[in-house]
């Protein structure tokens, strides 16, 4: 498996609680009611949440680690103390991890190029290099038109797809989404969704998606995850998963989508 992840967070009221593996060029679709800890799962594999114990391993490597209270026997402990605690942490910058949140945070005062190329910059990467990568990655989405263009003046669908190419930029071994298509209309969000399938279909790592939409999981994941309450209640594929609901939100997921 490329992604494993064995985690405990909490953030307020919310025990985020989780066990699952992904493999290489499978794309998750992470399901559940508001305040289930869809977002939190995301800001902790991204290295924005802090876990309170777990692992997250990606790749083999391991970006988070937190153990409490317990001997763990490896080399590097050798001269740690039983009862102490151990630590592992990659900064977000370091993870090979790309990320969408639904406010896409785009700098407003660069144009759309400059924030793709930005991700490559940041990284050591020479600027001529770098706004040439993202110009390419920028028209693969249909926006290459609107490369010198700032986020203001983007639509809701040009923004969306320049966030992606911004988080694609890096060709990340994770590539993490929350509700991506989430603020478009009907008709800007189904031409979105398919930008996003064949971008999706590019990288090569673990790629996971939240979402409220069945379209968007139909259409895009090849698995799905659903949590209630920090806890993950159903894992499978999307048919899988409906046909045999264990909660009262997978069973209204059904009962609103009786043709799936």
């Amino acid at each position: 498996m490329s992604l494993v992840v064995q985690i405990q967070v909490r953030v307020g009221q919310l025990d985020l609680s989780v066990e699952f593996e992904a493999a290489p060029g499978e794309t998750i679709a992470i399901l559940g009611p508001n305040g289930a800890g869809k977002t939190t799962l995301v800001r902790a594999l991204a290295g924005l949440q802090p876990l309170d114990s777990g692992r997250i391993v990606l790749d083999e490597r391991v970006l988070d680690e937190r153990v409490l209270g317990e001997r763990v026997l490896d080399e590097r402990d050798i001269d740690r103390p039983a009862g102490a605690s151990k630590e592992i942490f990659v900064p977000p910058e370091q993870r090979d991890a790309g990320v969408v949140f639904q406010d896409l945070a785009l700098f407003p005062h660069m144009s759309a190029l400059a924030n793709v190329a930005f991700a490559l910059e940041s990284s050591g990467v020479p600027r001529q290099e770098a706004q040439s990568k993202a110009l390419m990655q920028l028209e693969r989405l249909a926006v290459g038109a609107v490369a010198g263009a700032r986020p203001g003046s983007l639509s809701g669908g040009e923004a969306q797809r320049v966030a992606l190419a911004r988080a694609l930029i890096r060709e990340p071994r994770m590539l993490l989404l929350d509700e991506p298509l989430s603020s478009l209309d009907a008709s800007t969000r189904s031409n979105t969704r398919t930008a996003l399938r064949e971008a999706l279909e590019s990288v090569a790592g673990v790629r996971m998606i939240v979402t409220h939409d069945l379209a968007d999981v139909v259409a895009l994941a090849s698995g799905v995850l659903v949590l209630e309450s920090g806890v993950i209640t159903h894992r499978g594929s999307i048919r899988e998963v409906l046909a045999n609901p264990a909660s009262d939100y997978v069973r209204h997921l059904v009962s609103q989508n009786p043709n799936i």
